[in-house]
């Protein structure tokens, strides 16, 4: 079992930034490839973007793409999601998630964290 926390979200004016993180004390975080998927209410997770295990093989949704980076340190057993220029329609839940192979469908993610509200006013 794989627990996930994610932290660093908050109320932030549009073209701010934030930087979320997701820990782990799995000792075998590097073996997993990670991704940020985001939700509004009623509505489903959207994927954001996903790194592979080493740290490279980043991908990013249209809407995020040259605002939003992601990362990882395997020695802390961190991702992280670096966002620039955020806009109000921002504004979800922003999950982490964890599987054995890249892709952007959340279904097939094993593991999850409990999110973190990421707000932006306009």
């Amino acid at each position: 079992q794989v627990q996930l926390v994610e932290s660093g979200g908050g109320l932030v004016q549009a073209g701010g930034s934030l930087r979320l993180s997701c820990a782990t004390s799995q000792r075998t975080f590097s073996a997993y490839d990670m991704a940020w998927f985001r939700q509004t209410p009623g509505k489903e997770r959207v994927f954001v973007a996903t790194v592979g295990r080493s740290g490279g093989s980043a991908y990013y949704s249209d809407s995020v793409k040259g605002r939003f980076t992601v990362s990882r340190d395997n020695a802390k057993n961190t991702l992280y999601l670096q966002m620039n220029s955020l806009k109000p329609e921002d504004t979800a839940v922003y999950h982490c998630a964890a599987r054995f192979g890249v892709t952007r469908d959340p279904t097939l993610y094993d593991y999850w964290g409990q999110g973190t509200q990421v707000t932006v006013s306009s």
